[in-house]
């Protein structure tokens, strides 16, 4: 099969890119490589692959003819670039509508304009759904709960699209859902939790769970925005990948559908009540953390109700919080040093008995 994977230098692209090529598929990886570590991705692929085992373009999906030039021959199209964080899309409106809506446009374009009517798959997001302030959500000790979802939350909850990324990753969502509808493309829509794992640069304002990861073993200072007992379920990179070739396999089938996933409700974890526990088992000490307010559009509490997944495509997560985090941390403490180089820090030792190495 012939994919076109937009954001394939990213954390999410890379992984799936080198499975797809480990697997022998053609991949054509799209990528603007703005986002830091994404250099460091494709330079590993590169590595892995060689330079002439699979096509690179470096290119924006806001480049319409740029675009649909390079992803003409795609018989899969796996669109995860665009713009990631709530803080840029509320500091950055416009760059955040014109990637996330604009870029998941044009990238439709090319998939009803192409001969081969390709598989698209979008990478989504659970904050289409917004705060949520009409469930009753009970706060315990360590946590916030749902009093009336012991599953999760699943697709037939209302949107409401909240904050400048809800609004254009929601827009997106629902133009892939309906150019299935009126174009008979065949789409899956995935509206994606916590994901984490390999080759994932975390920083604050996303991709919490490596930033943790990484600010714990780098000596950098870790903020909890809130009061530390929001909860996200979590699933880790590989599982999410196996939903991925579930969906595309069965696309032409059932086009058009749209599922929560996330690690569900037996992979949920308060953000620091019950993470820190896990890191500071790891590390071997405590953890310390300076507070920060809420911050807009923050769920209390998320999880991702992925019975349908299970029902329609037999999947459901194989890797559990604690083995997941344990391999991130493993992954990290092996590439300090290329994480200091790509997240623009400074590596330095701590020389004093017990010291571990810092960044600055």
């Amino acid at each position: 099969m012939r994919y076109f994977v937009t954001g394939g230098a990213g954390f999410i692209g890379s992984n799936y890119v080198h499975r797809l090529l480990s697997r022998g598929e053609q991949v054509t990886v799209y990528d603007n490589l703005s986002r830091k570590g994404a250099e460091a991705n494709l330079a590993w692929l590169q590595a892995q692959f060689g330079t002439d085992g699979f096509r690179f373009q470096r290119g924006d999906v806001r480049d319409i003819e740029l675009t649909m030039a390079t992803a003409v021959d795609a018989q899969v199209i796996v669109h995860l670039a665009g713009q990631v964080t709530v803080t840029t899309s509320v500091e950055r409106p416009r760059e955040d509508l014109e990637s996330n809506i604009l870029g998941t446009f044009n990238v439709l374009e090319a998939a009803r304009l192409s001969a081969h009517h390709p598989v698209v798959l979008y990478a989504s997001t659970n904050k289409v759904y917004g705060g949520m302030e009409d469930l009753v959500i009970e706060e315990r000790e360590t946590r916030y709960a749902y009093r009336d979802y012991p599953y999760g939350i699943s697709e037939r909850h209302p949107l409401d699209f909240h904050s400048p990324y809800g609004c254009s990753k929601g827009a997106g969502d629902q133009y892939v859902r309906d150019y299935a509808r009126i174009y008979g493309l065949p789409t899956v829509v995935f509206r994606q939790s916590c994901i984490y794992g390999p080759r994932q640069f975390g920083i604050e304002d996303q991709g919490w769970v490596a930033w943790f990861i990484i600010a714990t073993q780098l000596n950098r200072p870790i903020t909890i925005y809130g009061d530390g007992k929001q909860v996200r379920d979590v699933l880790y990179v590989e599982d999410l990948l196996d939903a991925y070739d579930a969906a595309i396999a069965r696309a032409t089938e059932a086009p058009g559908e749209i599922y929560n996933i996330g690690g569900g409700p037996d992979n949920q974890l308060s953000v620091w009540h019950e993470f820190a526990p896990l890191l500071e088992e790891l590390r071997g000490s405590p953890i310390p953390v300076a507070r920060g307010p809420w911050r807009p559009g923050d769920q209390r509490i998320f999880v991702a109700d992925i019975r349908k997944a299970h029902r329609d495509l037999g999947w459901t997560p194989k890797v559990d919080v604690r083995s997941g985090i344990g391999r991130l941390y493993e992954w990290v403490r092996e590439n300090q040093s290329l994480l200091t180089t790509h997240l623009g820090c400074k590596l330095t030792v701590d020389s004093s008995p017990g010291g571990q190495s810092s960044a600055r």
